[in-house]
């Protein structure tokens, strides 16, 4: 049980008859400083930029509506973000509608989906949410029958009053409700008194889903409106020059062609307002069959663009410089530059003990490199928004993650202030990142703006998977040294990539060695690249696990129990003050994990691969079984260990690890994409192999740790370690270490 305070300013609670009498609106604005306090201490909320706002609204009928915040690509925070407020209002959630809040900071703060925080920033605001209209609707009943509030209990949307035998459903409490003050603190429920959070429920978009509704950006329709689509530069690293569009311009159904720039000169971006090309040739007509066919018959000329650098502003008003290099990049001069960079001294970000020290007396070092290349996202809902200007007036329909990051731009571009754009966020057929870069919108709303009409702008895969925004290649090198009795005595890890690094220096293994160095590197370069689901984890577990794979074997040690000793040292006697993972809830995993894949006994082939990590909060381990089949790994099982703190949604939560698992799987084996001249060799499908369904997993177990932890991250975290259970499993399997992601590629064959 915990007390939380709901007075925190006069825009806390916002609350109003509903429009349609006998109902109840309420409105919630919380702020950062909102502060809970439990038995113990007072629990600090999440960080600033998660403000938190939501309403709901109950009919007299009983039903309750609730406003769900956040965007939806797929984690199912549609429903699990409701859940939240009808557990603390006690309701029936058979009652339960759900609607999707248009964006509005005021009202609903940051709407952010991604970095696996939903579910995490929002844990206690939502809460409060529902603990503070049940108190309310407890007063009205009290009131009502002249009995004292705490008598006043709750249970599936009604209200009891055991002594005199009355009770009421919210409706008939609700108008009485909304005229009283908000209470200034609320009980919350202890975890034992849950009944929706941690129970399983279905989504409540799943059968509109199936039957085809429209709900996502690409659905989306306003009579009259036109079908715009772009053509911008072939290659990174060039820019537009000239275009002729009269053959265009005369092609049936063409109502324009025009040019847009994206940004205006001296705005200043931030950290989500990457476009390698703000400068595009737009097409706008009738039906999309007509613009992809006057396309075809755009003249345009581009040129190469001068080296420039640029001011990008983060999310806490820090600036950074970044650099764009001029010139055609390929993919044989960005591995040949990263082992040229790599052989060289990097930046130390750690150091611990005498590590030189410990590689000079060592009995045995072993020293591995592993490399990864940059990967398009290739959502399965190619980029799309809707954009209406009338005037100073704009109304955007976009399925983008981050709608707030985008209003700067969208103002800036078009000379019309922020307060004056309204917009619906739309269900998105994937995002992993990409979407939370969002210039697409930028660009339908400066298309309408000069054409003077509605206009939804649609990318093809082919301008989706060349327009950027890739996840870096990488490469990082791990040295270890072993004592004459196999003792893992120092780890030395110095990673870089292309055009950052991906290294994170306080992960485990630092804190488990007394000797440890961290380097890191990075080469600028003009392709852009952005979040990729579990932003650099998604390199580096693989590679680590890997190592420490090869190392456990040089060791003699079974690979599990090596891990479990490195985490022994840093839970009883840990090195550094800056370790940034709990090694004893990062043990609980790989305990878990080897017990339900039965790791000890022995398996029909026994080729199996372990690999676990720590990243969004959340702990998480992966035991892959794999056999070879004339050359080709089948994955026959993945068996799945997570602690992730409270699990919300179990199905959900099930969801998301079984696609991160495949997802991943897919990646490791195929996930590619190059260059050649600054152009991308893989513009759909047929060029970038995708895992096939006859490809994944035969079977997939997901185990949670059970615990009261307040709940964390869980769409990227199973992400990460299954690139180095399915390494450390093809080395049982044939005998053969691999370094180099994917592991199959165009080959599909291992050799």
């Amino acid at each position: 049980m915990s007390i939380i305070k709901t007075s925190i300013g006069r825009r806390s609670f916002l609350k109003s008859t509903a429009a349609t009498g006998g109902g109840m609106l309420l409105g919630f604005s919380w702020l950062a400083s909102c502060q809970t306090k439990t038995e113990e201490e007072v629990m600090a909320m999440p960080e600033e930029w998660f403000e938190i706002n939501s309403y709901l609204k109950i009919g007299d009928n009983g039903v309750v509506t609730i406003i769900a915040p956040n965007p939806e690509f797929g984690q199912n925070v549609r429903t699990s973000m409701p859940m939240l407020i009808a557990e603390e209002l006690d309701l029936d959630w058979e009652k339960v509608l759900v609607e999707q809040a248009p964006f509005h900071t005021e009202n609903f703060g940051f709407q952010f989906t991604g970095g696996s925080r939903g579910i995490m920033s929002r844990w206690e605001p939502l809460r409060m949410v529902g603990a503070s209209a049940r108190q309310m609707l407890r007063t009205a009943a009290a009131e009502t029958w002249q009995v004292p509030v705490e008598e006043i209990t709750t249970d599936a949307g009604m209200l009891y009053h055991e002594a005199t035998k009355q009770s009421a459903g919210y409706g008939e409490m609700a108008s009485i409700a909304s005229g009283l003050p908000v209470p200034e603190e609320v009980e919350l429920k202890a975890v034992q008194d849950f009944k929706i959070i941690g129970t399983s429920r279905k989504n409540v978009d799943g059968k509109r889903i199936v039957t085809g509704e429209p709900m996502f950006g690409l659905d989306y329709h306003k009579e009259g409106m036109l079908i715009a689509m772009i053509e911008h530069p072939p290659a990174f690293g060039m820019t537009l020059k000239s275009v002729n569009d009269v053959e265009a311009k005369a092609m049936p159904g063409i109502k324009d062609v025009v040019t847009i720039k994206s940004y205006k000169n001296g705005f200043e971006k931030g950290g989500f307002d990457t476009n390698a090309f703000p400068d595009v040739v737009a097409v706008v007509g009738n039906s999309t069959w007509e613009v992809m066919q006057a396309k075809k018959k755009l003249q345009v000329e581009w040129q190469p663009f001068n080296a420039y650098s640029e001011t990008i502003v983060g999310f806490r008003g820090d600036k950074q410089t970044k650099n764009v290099p001029a010139g055609l990049e390929s993919t044989a001069d960005h591995q040949s530059k990263m082992v040229a960079r790599a052989a060289k001294a990097g930046k130390v970000v750690r150091k611990d003990g005498n590590p030189k020290a410990a590689f000079d007396k060592a009995a045995k070092i072993i020293e591995r490199t592993y490399s990864a290349p940059f990967l398009a996202h290739n959502c399965m809902e190619p980029l799309n928004s809707f954009a209406h200007v009338e005037g100073d007036k704009v109304h955007i329909a976009a399925a983008l993650q981050i709608p707030a990051l985008i209003m700067p731009a969208l103002a800036s571009s078009l000379g019309i202030p922020a307060e004056n754009i309204s917009m619906d966020i739309t269900r998105m057929g994937g995002g992993f990142g990409r979407k939370a870069y969002a210039h697409y919108v930028v660009e339908a709303a400066l298309i309408s703006q000069q054409v003077e009409a509605p206009v939804k702008l649609m990318y093809t895969r082919e301008d989706d998977m060349s327009n950027g925004i890739y996840r870096p290649t990488y490469q990082a090198t791990y040295r270890a040294a072993l004592d004459e009795n196999n003792n893992l005595t120092a780890l030395h890890v110095k990673a870089g990539g292309i055009p950052e690094s991906p290294l994170f220096a306080d992960r485990f293994p630092a804190g488990a060695l007394d000797n440890y160095l961290a380097e890191e590197w990075s080469l600028d370069s003009n392709i852009t690249i952005g979040a990729f689901r579990a932003p650099r984890s998604n390199f580096m577990a693989g590679a680590e696990q890997a190592f420490l794979d090869e190392v456990a074997e040089a060791a003699g040690q079974d690979p599990i129990q090596f891990r479990l000793d490195l985490l022994k040292r840093a839970i009883e006697d840990p090195v550094g003050e800056k370790n940034d993972y709990d090694a004893e809830r990062y043990a609980g995993v790989l305990e878990l994990v080897r017990e339900k894949s039965g790791w000890e006994q022995a398996t029909e082939n026994g080729n199996r691969g372990v690999s676990a990590y720590f990243c969004h909060n959340t702990y998480a381990a992966h035991v892959l079984d794999v056999t070879i089949d004339k050359g080709k790994p089948i994955v026959q099982k993945v068996c799945c260990a997570i602690d992730c703190g409270i699990v919300v949604n179990p199905d959900a939560a099930k969801n998301m690890a079984e696609g991160a698992i495949t997802d991943g799987i897919g990646n490791a084996f195929y996930g590619e994409m190059t260059f050649k001249d600054g152009a991308p060799e893989k513009t759909n499908f047929h060029e970038y192999r995708m895992i096939r369904m006859s490809e994944a997993p035969k079977a997939i177990e997901v185990h949670f740790v059970r615990n009261e932890i307040k709940p964390t991250g869980m769409g990227e975290p199973p992400f990460p370690p299954i690139f180095g259970a399915v390494a450390n499993a093809i080395y049982k399997a044939t005998g053969k270490r691999h370094y180099q992601q994917p592991f199959l590629g165009d080959k599909e064959m291992l050799g």
